[in-house]
């Protein structure tokens, strides 16, 4: 029998048995398609040395009116802004205390300092700075104690810290550190730290989907959740929202030395919400918009402080600070009706979607005396978290609960091959931590998400929407922003900002278990047994030709709930013409693997993309 090309359709396909999909691709690993072929992803590299604190779940690029780049990067702990290699803190400040308010208390040959301030409100891992403090006595000088420190413990009136030297180095309390700092030392708190893991005994995902208190806010506090953030621009500054927090602005004007403030105590402001789920500037009409705003009380002087989790309040058009609605402006609210909170919400073209627990809703402006209509696109389109939805070059995408969907004016299911694979292993209870990404460069959109045995962020799953297939793998970010006013996406993992399609490797290291597998395939049905002798390999090598290499694997078993059997590996170079083999079976699965620098050489940089393979394949007998 001559030689047979051995060419996949492109995606991955997991719907049916690996048998029932011949000439397809089954499973993969850091794999996407290009042009019909599959090849290795891109590598990445940190783009700053220096770590952040706390997981990153936010991105957001902007230019100065300067032409200065700017990135603000939001943690579970901090907002802070990214200018060159630097990270400037600006996470706003909740509380200063009046001088002598704060005093410390030492034990001798402990690093542990009991800080006692009455009704401090802090939480776990918060950040406070000291400043007007004397020296304990002993180790513990003035300089050790008048700098930012991290909250290891709390009680109702006190909390502990560690001493640290000012450059970071444990310090350890003698018998001379008797001392209380004196009475002139000033806390300065930054607002209070959220979770890193979605909780889900408060608030929404307490028990299952349609039973019980499940989207609930009993008990959701500021603190006691997975700690999100939105942000934009107004103009040049940024107005950034923590979920269910405080508005904040942050004034470019006054430099990366300051920190953003609360906006509702910015001077002229007016019934400013003084909380949000997210906030958004609208494009053409600027006006500020709040999702989950507090409303005005009943006497109309105030805002009440608590979230009404379907309220939309947005401000007078060019002026943040005016929310009071009136005859003379346009700022005013609008309550949504199909659901039970606001998850998330994304700007289109000419509108903004907004997504609650079970329906969408489009809202545009509209003008006086109204300002924005909203419409109700559809129910039962729910969004599984506040970041799974994204626009792409050809529409609106997101996650929900059991399917993905697109919007392109009206909603659709959107065809998955993988929906099962991913939808069956998957921790829904953490959908607040899911989240949606574009890879324009390589027509992708996708989403990270946690498998069922994971509580943090372990696998994504890729839609090429030029060519229709989808690819997945293992690989734990947190946050996402592709390529716009800079030459690489970016994206978090640990506590890391990274640049992705950079390369090939794992960050300087070799990127290991790339591969991906066909189907089975056969001769006549698998009638007849099938004999493999030779293969011609055809790969394009990306990156380094010299040094490039992969393995490909024949698998074969003889009926489709036998398990496979490894009949042959073989190395793969650029120069490699042919390869010999011997394998035998009613079907046959093809498996190309790379594990970059397996050999320890100190070859690095290998991508390579399949080509048109050809297999040596005839009929054999039965013995």
């Amino acid at each position: 029998m001559p030689l047979q090309k051995a060419v996949f359709r492109p995606g991955i396909y997991r719907e049916g048995t690996d048998y029932d999909n011949e000439g397809g691709w089954f499973d993969c690993n850091r794999i996407r398609f290009n042009s019909g072929r599959p090849e290795k992803i891109g590598g990445w590299r940190k783009e700053v040395a220096t770590a952040i604190e706390g997981t990153g779940r936010h991105l957001h690029s902007f230019v100065l009116l300067d032409g200065t780049q700017e990135l603000g990067l939001g943690t579970t702990q901090k907002y802070y802004i990214l200018q060159g290699s630097t990270y400037s803190d600006i996470t706003p400040i909740r509380r200063t205390t009046s001088a002598g308010m704060v005093t410390f208390a030492a034990s001798n040959g402990s690093s542990t300092i009991t800080v006692t301030d009455t009704a401090h409100g802090a939480v776990q891992n918060d950040f406070v700075t000291f400043s007007g403090a004397v020296s304990l006595g002993g180790n513990i000088s003035a300089d050790a104690l008048n700098q930012e420190y991290q909250i290891v413990s709390v009680t109702t009136n006190t909390y502990t810290i560690s001493a640290k030297d000012t450059d970071g180095s444990t310090l350890t309390a003698n018998a001379s550190d008797t001392g209380n700092g004196g009475s002139s030392v000033v806390g300065t708190y930054q607002i209070n730290v959220g979770l890193e893991v979605y909780s889900p005994s408060t608030g929404w995902g307490v028990g299952t989907w349609g039973a019980g208190p499940y989207g609930s806010l009993t008990g959701l506090t500021f603190t006691n959740q997975l700690r999100l953030w939105t942000a934009d621009n107004y103009g040049e500054d940024l107005i950034i929202n923590p979920r269910n927090g405080s508005i904040f602005y942050w004034d470019a004007s006054n430099g990366l030395s300051t920190r953003a403030v609360q906006l509702s105590t910015k001077s002229g402001a007016n019934l400013v919400p003084t909380v949000g789920l997210q906030t958004l500037v609208s494009e053409t009409d600027r006006h500020v918009i709040v999702l989950g705003a507090d409303p005005i009380n009943d006497a109309g002087t105030a805002r009440t402080g608590t979230s009404d989790p379907m309220l939309i309040a947005f401000s007078d058009q060019e002026n943040e600070l005016e929310f009071e609605p009136l005859v003379t402006n346009t700022a005013g609210s609008l309550r949504l009706s199909e659901g039970s909170i606001i998850v998330g919400s994304q700007k289109a073209r000419q509108e903004i979607l907004i997504w609650t627990d079970t329906a969408l809703y489009s809202m545009s402006f509209i003008g006086p005396p109204f300002t924005f209509g909203v419409n109700l696109i559809n129910k039962n389109t729910g969004l599984i978290g506040p970041n799974a939805a994204i626009v792409g070059p050809n529409g609106v995408y997101w996650m929900g609960y059991d399917s993905f969907y697109t919007y392109t004016g009206s909603v659709a299911k959107l065809p998955c091959s993988v929906k099962n694979y991913v939808f069956n292993d998957m921790n829904i209870t953490q959908g607040f931590q899911f989240f949606a990404f574009t890879n324009n460069e390589f027509n992708e959109v996708g989403w990270f998400y946690c498998s069922s045995s994971s509580t943090s962020i372990d696998r994504y799953v890729v839609y090429n929407y030029v060519e229709n297939a989808w690819s997945y793998g293992n690989l734990s970010r947190t946050a996402w922003l592709d390529r716009n006013i800079v030459n690489y996406p970016r994206a978090t993992g640990g506590n890391y900002l990274y640049e992705h399609e950079f390369g090939f490797d794992d960050d300087g290291s070799p990127m290991t278990n790339v591969f991906i597998e066909s189907s089975d395939f056969d001769i006549g049905d698998g009638e007849t047994f099938s004999f493999i002798k030779r293969i011609i390999p055809d790969f394009k090598f990306l990156e380094d030709q010299n040094n490039g290499s992969v393995n490909m694997v024949l698998k074969t078993r003889n009926f489709p709930g036998q398990s496979l059997s490894t009949d042959t590996t073989q190395a793969i170079q650029a120069t490699t013409t042919q390869k010999h083999v011997r394998a035998r079976g009613r079907q046959a699965v093809l498996r190309i693997e790379s594990d970059d620098d397996a050999t320890n050489d100190g070859n690095l940089q290998i991508g390579w993309r399949l080509g048109a393979t050809r297999i040596d394949i005839k009929q054999d007998g039965t013995r």
